[in-house]
Protein backbone atom coordinates (compact mmCIF):
# COMPACT_ATOMS: atom_id res chain seq x y z
CA UNK A 1 0.00 0.00 0.00
CA UNK A 2 1.23 3.25 -1.04
CA UNK A 3 2.77 6.04 1.40
CA UNK A 4 -0.34 9.10 1.33
CA UNK A 5 1.57 11.88 0.14
CA UNK A 6 1.59 14.12 3.23
CA UNK A 7 3.54 11.42 4.85
CA UNK A 8 6.30 12.10 2.66
CA UNK A 9 5.96 15.93 2.94
CA UNK A 10 6.13 15.19 7.03
CA UNK A 11 9.59 13.57 6.72
CA UNK A 12 10.79 16.21 4.40
CA UNK A 13 9.42 18.84 7.01
CA UNK A 14 11.53 16.71 9.90
CA UNK A 15 14.90 16.60 7.54
CA UNK A 16 14.54 20.39 6.73
CA UNK A 17 14.20 21.60 10.68
CA UNK A 18 17.15 18.96 11.68
CA UNK A 19 19.54 20.61 8.90
CA UNK A 20 18.48 23.98 10.10
CA UNK A 21 19.39 23.28 13.57
CA UNK A 22 22.62 21.55 12.66
CA UNK A 23 23.36 24.62 10.75
CA UNK A 24 22.61 27.09 13.64
CA UNK A 25 24.91 25.11 15.59
CA UNK A 26 27.41 24.66 13.88
CA UNK A 27 27.36 28.76 13.00
CA UNK A 28 27.51 29.01 16.90
CA UNK A 29 30.59 26.85 17.24
CA UNK A 30 32.29 28.00 14.38
CA UNK A 31 36.07 28.54 15.49
CA UNK A 32 37.50 32.42 15.96
CA UNK A 33 33.71 33.51 15.37
CA UNK A 34 33.31 36.21 17.40
CA UNK A 35 30.17 35.98 19.81
CA UNK A 36 27.82 39.25 20.32
CA UNK A 37 27.53 39.89 24.08
CA UNK A 38 23.83 41.60 24.67
CA UNK A 39 24.00 45.37 25.26
CA UNK A 40 24.39 46.38 28.68
CA UNK A 41 21.30 47.68 30.59
CA UNK A 42 21.59 51.64 31.49
CA UNK A 43 20.12 53.85 33.26
CA UNK A 44 17.97 55.85 30.37
CA UNK A 45 16.71 51.86 29.93
CA UNK A 46 15.39 51.51 33.04
CA UNK A 47 14.03 55.30 33.41
CA UNK A 48 12.44 54.84 30.02
CA UNK A 49 10.77 51.74 31.16
CA UNK A 50 9.42 53.36 34.43
CA UNK A 51 7.65 55.87 32.20
CA UNK A 52 5.93 54.20 29.69
CA UNK A 53 4.85 51.45 32.86
CA UNK A 54 6.75 48.56 31.18
CA UNK A 55 6.47 46.41 34.26
CA UNK A 56 8.28 43.03 32.91
CA UNK A 57 11.08 45.34 31.29
CA UNK A 58 11.54 46.97 35.08
CA UNK A 59 11.32 43.48 36.80
CA UNK A 60 14.04 41.99 34.08
CA UNK A 61 16.13 44.75 34.68
CA UNK A 62 16.10 44.67 38.74
CA UNK A 63 16.29 40.27 37.89
CA UNK A 64 20.19 41.75 36.68
CA UNK A 65 20.62 43.83 39.52
CA UNK A 66 19.21 47.33 38.49
CA UNK A 67 18.43 48.87 42.00
CA UNK A 68 14.97 49.89 42.47
CA UNK A 69 16.02 53.68 43.72
CA UNK A 70 17.66 54.15 40.39
CA UNK A 71 17.86 57.82 39.53
CA UNK A 72 17.57 58.51 35.95
CA UNK A 73 19.54 61.09 33.62
CA UNK A 74 17.16 64.15 34.90
CA UNK A 75 17.58 63.88 38.41
CA UNK A 76 14.26 61.79 39.22
CA UNK A 77 14.20 58.55 40.60
CA UNK A 78 11.97 55.95 38.57
CA UNK A 79 9.56 55.59 41.13
CA UNK A 80 8.66 59.59 41.34
CA UNK A 81 8.79 58.74 37.20
CA UNK A 82 6.97 56.56 37.40
CA UNK A 83 3.87 57.68 39.84
CA UNK A 84 4.48 61.33 37.80
CA UNK A 85 3.17 59.18 34.80
CA UNK A 86 1.07 57.07 36.03
CA UNK A 87 2.86 54.23 35.41
CA UNK A 88 0.72 51.91 38.34
CA UNK A 89 2.15 48.66 37.13
CA UNK A 90 5.85 49.55 37.63
CA UNK A 91 4.96 51.42 40.81
CA UNK A 92 3.96 47.98 42.24
CA UNK A 93 6.96 46.56 41.35
CA UNK A 94 8.79 48.99 42.48
CA UNK A 95 7.53 49.46 45.80
CA UNK A 96 7.86 45.46 45.51
CA UNK A 97 11.28 45.36 45.49
CA UNK A 98 12.17 47.95 48.05
CA UNK A 99 12.13 51.16 46.42
CA UNK A 100 12.28 54.14 49.32
CA UNK A 101 8.85 55.94 49.06
CA UNK A 102 9.97 59.28 50.08
CA UNK A 103 12.61 59.08 47.99
CA UNK A 104 12.87 62.87 45.93
CA UNK A 105 14.02 64.57 43.18
CA UNK A 106 16.55 67.64 42.88
CA UNK A 107 13.53 69.95 43.71
CA UNK A 108 11.74 67.86 46.54
CA UNK A 109 9.16 66.05 44.90
CA UNK A 110 8.57 62.52 46.04
CA UNK A 111 6.40 60.35 44.67
CA UNK A 112 3.05 61.11 46.42
CA UNK A 113 3.40 64.61 45.92
CA UNK A 114 3.24 64.27 42.18
CA UNK A 115 0.76 61.64 42.32
CA UNK A 116 -1.07 64.29 44.30
CA UNK A 117 -0.88 66.98 41.73
CA UNK A 118 -1.67 64.43 38.90
CA UNK A 119 -4.99 62.98 40.61
CA UNK A 120 -3.44 59.94 40.76
CA UNK A 121 -5.32 58.32 44.12
CA UNK A 122 -5.03 54.52 43.26
CA UNK A 123 -0.96 54.81 43.08
CA UNK A 124 -1.45 57.32 46.15
CA UNK A 125 -3.18 54.80 48.39
CA UNK A 126 -0.12 52.25 47.48
CA UNK A 127 2.24 55.07 48.60
CA UNK A 128 0.52 55.69 51.52
CA UNK A 129 0.61 51.73 52.10
CA UNK A 130 4.09 51.54 52.16
CA UNK A 131 4.58 54.48 54.55
CA UNK A 132 5.13 57.86 52.01
CA UNK A 133 4.78 60.85 54.25
CA UNK A 134 1.92 63.03 54.16
CA UNK A 135 3.65 66.05 55.49
CA UNK A 136 6.70 66.90 53.92
CA UNK A 137 9.12 69.66 54.07
CA UNK A 138 8.23 72.42 51.05
CA UNK A 139 5.26 71.87 48.99
CA UNK A 140 3.29 69.31 50.55
CA UNK A 141 0.66 67.09 48.48
CA UNK A 142 -2.39 68.71 49.88
CA UNK A 143 -0.93 71.73 48.13
CA UNK A 144 -0.21 70.28 45.20
CA UNK A 145 -3.45 67.94 44.84
CA UNK A 146 -5.20 71.32 45.07
CA UNK A 147 -3.07 73.43 42.83
CA UNK A 148 -4.26 70.43 40.26
CA UNK A 149 -8.07 70.98 41.18
CA UNK A 150 -7.98 67.31 41.98
CA UNK A 151 -10.70 66.94 44.94
CA UNK A 152 -10.72 63.13 44.92
CA UNK A 153 -7.39 63.43 46.15
CA UNK A 154 -7.90 66.26 48.21
CA UNK A 155 -10.51 64.48 50.08
CA UNK A 156 -8.41 61.54 50.33
CA UNK A 157 -5.15 63.10 51.81
CA UNK A 158 -7.88 65.16 54.24
CA UNK A 159 -8.94 61.78 55.45
CA UNK A 160 -5.24 60.28 55.75
CA UNK A 161 -4.23 63.54 58.02
CA UNK A 162 -2.89 66.10 56.08
CA UNK A 163 -2.74 69.46 57.53
CA UNK A 164 -5.45 71.52 55.71
CA UNK A 165 -3.51 74.82 56.51
CA UNK A 166 -0.18 74.00 55.95
CA UNK A 167 1.79 75.89 53.88
CA UNK A 168 4.92 76.05 51.34
CA UNK A 169 8.18 77.94 51.81
CA UNK A 170 6.56 81.23 50.45
CA UNK A 171 3.60 80.55 53.00
CA UNK A 172 1.46 79.95 50.43
CA UNK A 173 -1.81 77.40 51.28
CA UNK A 174 -3.55 74.56 49.33
CA UNK A 175 -6.73 77.08 49.03
CA UNK A 176 -4.86 80.19 47.87
CA UNK A 177 -3.47 77.68 44.99
CA UNK A 178 -7.09 76.69 44.36
CA UNK A 179 -8.32 79.50 43.94
CA UNK A 180 -5.00 81.15 41.84
CA UNK A 181 -5.30 78.24 40.07
CA UNK A 182 -9.07 78.88 39.15
CA UNK A 183 -9.85 75.34 41.13
CA UNK A 184 -13.16 76.87 42.16
CA UNK A 185 -15.14 73.53 43.00
CA UNK A 186 -11.36 72.35 44.82
CA UNK A 187 -11.47 76.06 47.06
CA UNK A 188 -15.32 75.50 47.55
CA UNK A 189 -14.11 71.70 48.90
CA UNK A 190 -11.48 73.28 51.78
CA UNK A 191 -13.73 75.87 52.56
CA UNK A 192 -15.74 73.77 53.62
CA UNK A 193 -13.68 71.36 55.25
CA UNK A 194 -12.85 74.56 57.25
CA UNK A 195 -9.81 76.23 55.32
CA UNK A 196 -7.83 79.11 57.10
CA UNK A 197 -9.54 81.83 54.74
CA UNK A 198 -7.69 84.82 56.24
CA UNK A 199 -3.87 83.56 56.28
CA UNK A 200 -1.50 85.44 54.21
CA UNK A 201 1.63 84.50 52.21
CA UNK A 202 5.29 86.42 51.94
CA UNK A 203 3.94 88.72 49.42
CA UNK A 204 0.85 89.64 51.07
CA UNK A 205 -1.55 87.29 49.25
CA UNK A 206 -4.86 85.74 50.55
CA UNK A 207 -7.40 83.24 48.83
CA UNK A 208 -9.54 86.30 48.55
CA UNK A 209 -7.33 89.11 46.73
CA UNK A 210 -6.72 85.82 44.63
CA UNK A 211 -10.75 85.66 44.29
CA UNK A 212 -10.89 88.89 43.18
CA UNK A 213 -8.16 88.75 40.48
CA UNK A 214 -10.19 86.41 39.24
CA UNK A 215 -13.11 87.75 38.87
CA UNK A 216 -15.28 85.16 39.94
CA UNK A 217 -18.26 87.13 42.19
CA UNK A 218 -19.19 83.60 43.39
CA UNK A 219 -16.15 82.50 44.89
CA UNK A 220 -15.49 86.34 46.43
CA UNK A 221 -19.22 86.15 48.18
CA UNK A 222 -18.70 82.24 49.32
CA UNK A 223 -14.98 83.83 51.33
CA UNK A 224 -16.64 86.43 52.74
CA UNK A 225 -19.71 84.32 54.10
CA UNK A 226 -16.78 81.97 55.59
CA UNK A 227 -14.73 84.98 57.01
CA UNK A 228 -12.71 86.47 54.62
CA UNK A 229 -11.24 89.93 54.84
Amino acid sequence: MPFPRSFFCFLLTLALVATTADALAQRRNKPGEETVAPRALTVDDFALAAHNDRDDEVRYMLSRGMDPGTVGPDGTPVLVTAAREGSEKVVDVLLAAGAKVDQANSYGDTALKLAALHGRTSIARKLRARGAQVETPGWTPLIYAATGGHDEMVRYLLAEGANINATSPNGTTALMMAVREEKFSTAELLIARGANVNMRNEQGATALSYAEQSGDTALVARLKRAGAR
